[in-house]
């Protein structure tokens, strides 16, 4: 099949500005709900893409955790690829695409790591293997073999048989959010795109060309 002739007209709902709560992480609460109940697939998956120290760009899809009041919640190793890149340029965009309804998110902000305290609490809740993979993986390296990574696997296994405590190179991030954009496919690629803003300390609601 030739790509160009690949197309997909929207049409199963609107976006307003009215449409849309005051706030952009009550919005995107919202529609993450509304994801979750049409049992899209995997709907907190989202591209997280960074630029690392000589200003080169990577993505990757990580899952979200937690939208609180203050941001995105996700976690990962801080010695990975995007670990590296968010210590030299502690920026991101994120997004969300759900194709079952037609939505996609765009998230753009500053990142911070999260309160040790809160990585521990979501460290401790994660499963036994789980636990044993975050120190065992020494994420982005290379490795000679599967054999390398089942082995160190099995070591840590072995001494910590019951509790595993949080690696420290292990833990969350918050994107603290500057701008979103909520987009709405439409017929005739007329799509409705609402953005909000972050200035001086309020947000500021508009809707931009598709």
């Amino acid at each position: 099949m030739d790509l160009h002739d690949i197309r997909e007209d929207y049409s199963k709902q609107a976006l307003s500005e009215a449409d849309c709560a005051d706030l952009p992480l009550v919005q995107l609460q919202q529609w993450l709900n509304e994801a979750m109940a049409a049992k899209v697939n995997e709907p907190t998956a989202m591209n997280v893409a960074t630029v690392d120290a000589n200003g080169l760009p990577s993505a990757r899809i990580v899952l979200l955790k937690e939208v609180n009041a203050a941001g995105l919640v996700f976690f990962s190793n801080y010695h990975s690829r995007k670990g590296r890149a968010l210590a030299a340029h502690p920026y991101a965009a994120a997004t969300f695409f759900w194709p079952e309804l037609e939505r996609q998110v765009r998230v753009e902000g500053r990142v911070q790591i999260l309160a040790a305290a809160e990585s521990d609490a979501y460290f401790a809740s994660r499963p036994y293997t789980s636990r044993i993979g975050a120190w065992a993986s020494h994420q982005s390296e290379v490795i000679d073999s599967k054999n390398e990574l089942v082995a160190r696997a099995a070591l840590v296994g072995a001494r910590h048989p019951l509790q595993v405590p949080r690696p420290p190179h292990w833990g969350g991030y918050v994107v603290l959010p500057q701008r979103l954009e909520f987009w709405q496919g439409r017929p005739s690629r007329l799509h409705d795109r609402i953005q909000y803003r972050l200035q001086d300390g309020a947000w500021l609601k508009e809707r931009l060309s598709p």
